[in-house]
């Protein structure tokens, strides 16, 4: 529903819009979150009320989480595990979706790749607000689809269960997110492309991830290279690279620093044979390897933790790279600068983390992890690292 501005949210985007590092003019503000000049003038001067869809769409474009800006302060966390019932129905239903109508397929391929976007702009308020709608009806088109169109249709609901693993995964609804992928790992045999297979078992380390069984979740992701066709295109090898960059950060944390760094060659090796770019929902290329290569020196620990600090030093991620992959950067380079005692940098990084992409920065563990311990080693400090802090609720 949406909330009038006057003195509240319109007042606060002109705030926010005008102490950006350059200041952000209202037509650039418009550009950015695709929402028309008229609109973005009468929200501020209040005249209009705005949506939640509107305001989080202005809020990834200011870099900041949308509590800043609405009026009743709700958190995105809370409006997120309020709409994760509705999730859980969706995909309860899987098999036996309501009656209710179903668009073009054209249309459903349009919802399906914008979900995907905010996917990878973190944009997770608004995949949990839409997503399960979204999966009723493309279970409907699949189960009412001939046969020659179901594997078009399996890959659609691949696509949008992965959005919706993301923010189940995301918020710790580490059951949830295991059905998901038990999901996709059921439409897989429908939508018959081995390197959607190969996708699939990408994501499907996350439940390896959560429940720290490192040495099967490597297993998993060998045994998905065995099985994933030849790098003889640039899809291929692009899939098989990302596979490759996934078992070196799992190999990593299981302190196979053997695997880890052989996995991280192959995937360097197969990186330089494509451009950097989203294949088949996962970014890889160049610049995919190099921030998993700090991913990589960060779980090692120890004397690996000067690797992500070098890399750091010669190179920073190009904007161009998907939000969610940047900010996971500065919240792995953070971790490494704190282990080295460069507290200060440490701090640094996990702002840019949060201007980047607020809402995958507040959720990450680590970074109330690391907020926490800053929080303690510089009790003296500043204001601004006990509202961050408290931003992401470290303890």
């Amino acid at each position: 529903m949406p909330m009038r501005s006057q003195g509240g949210v319109g007042a606060r985007i002109a705030y926010y819009r005008s102490v950006m590092r350059p200041k952000m003019t209202q037509q650039q503000l418009a550009d950015a979150s695709c929402v028309a000049l008229g609109t973005i003038r009468k929200i501020e001067r209040g005249e209009r009320g705005v949506s939640d869809a509107t305001l989080d769409s202005i809020a990834d474009a200011l870099g900041i989480d949308p509590v800043r800006l609405r009026s009743d302060r709700s958190s995105a966390h809370t409006r997120v595990h309020d709409a994760l019932p509705a999730l859980s129905a969706a995909i309860a239903a899987y098999d036996l979706p309501d009656d209710g109508p179903v668009r073009p397929t054209r249309e459903l391929h349009s919802a399906v790749n914008e979900i995907a976007r905010c996917r990878l702009a973190a944009q997770y308020t608004r995949i949990a607000r839409e997503v399960p709608e979204l999966l009723m009806e493309l279970s409907r088109a699949f189960h009412l689809a001939p046969r020659e169109q179901r594997s078009a249709m399996a890959e659609l609901l691949i696509m949008a269960y992965r959005s919706a693993d993301a923010v189940a995964f995301k918020f710790g609804a580490h059951d949830l997110s295991a059905r998901l992928v038990e999901l996709m790992r059921w439409a897989v045999p429908e939508a018959d492309d081995p390197l959607l297979t190969a996708s699939v078992a990408y994501v499907r380390t996350e439940t390896f991830f959560a429940s720290h069984r490192y040495a099967t979740g490597l297993r998993a992701l060998e045994q998905a290279l065995d099985s994933a066709p030849p790098p003889d295109s640039e899809d291929q090898a692009a899939a098989r690279g990302a596979l490759h960059m996934r078992a070196a950060v799992i190999a990593g944390r299981a302190r196979n620093m053997e695997a880890a760094l052989i996995h991280l060659d192959e995937a360097r090796v197969l990186a330089d044979r494509v451009h950097e770019q989203v294949y088949y929902g996962t970014a890889f290329g160049p610049d995919s390897v190099r921030i998993h290569e700090v991913s990589v020196a960060v779980s090692l620990g120890d004397e690996h933790v000067a690797r992500a600090l070098d890399v750091a030093d010669e190179w920073k991620p190009p904007r161009d790279l998907p939000a969610e992959r940047r900010s996971g950067f500065y919240i792995e380079l953070a971790r490494a600068q704190l282990w080295s005692g460069l507290t200060d940098d440490s701090f640094e990084s996990l702002k840019v983390a949060r201007h980047i992409a607020p809402q995958h920065t507040r959720e990450h563990p680590w970074v109330r992890e690391d907020a926490a311990t800053l929080r303690r080693l510089k009790r003296a400090d500043s204001e601004t690292l006990t509202n961050f802090a408290e931003w992401c609720a470290a303890t």
